[in-house]
């Protein structure tokens, strides 16, 4: 029995550790508000908008293509409105937020 209950508790202990390590994520910054439906105002382009919108109570996010995912650091994403980068950090599932160690652009080539 001993050996059951050491075996399931590293297994458990394993399992949240791994949730805990960071990830890479790729996608585009955008915004908590418009998400990925930006043009508010047909004249003006998505970076425009996506500052505009962290101005007031909206957060900076990353579309992945599929999720939009809150950024903890409002700083970092601030640079880079609009484009693919590579966000490092680790997500928690229940708020879909990315705590962020470090964003870098994306080469478009």
């Amino acid at each position: 029995m001993m050996k059951f209950i050491f075996a399931f508790t590293t297994i458990c202990t394993c399992a949240l550790t791994a949730a805990n390590l960071p990830q890479t994520f790729t996608g585009v910054i955008t915004d908590t508000m418009c998400r990925t439906k930006h043009g508010m105002r047909k004249d003006q382009p998505d970076d425009q908008c996506i500052r505009m919108c962290t101005k007031g109570s909206y957060l900076y996010a990353l579309f992945d293509g599929t999720n939009v995912l809150r950024l903890s650091d409002q700083k970092m994403p601030a640079k880079y409105p609009a484009q693919k980068v590579k966000v490092t950090g680790t997500l928690d599932e229940k708020t879909k937020t990315i705590r962020v160690s470090s964003i870098e652009p994306v080469d478009s080539k």
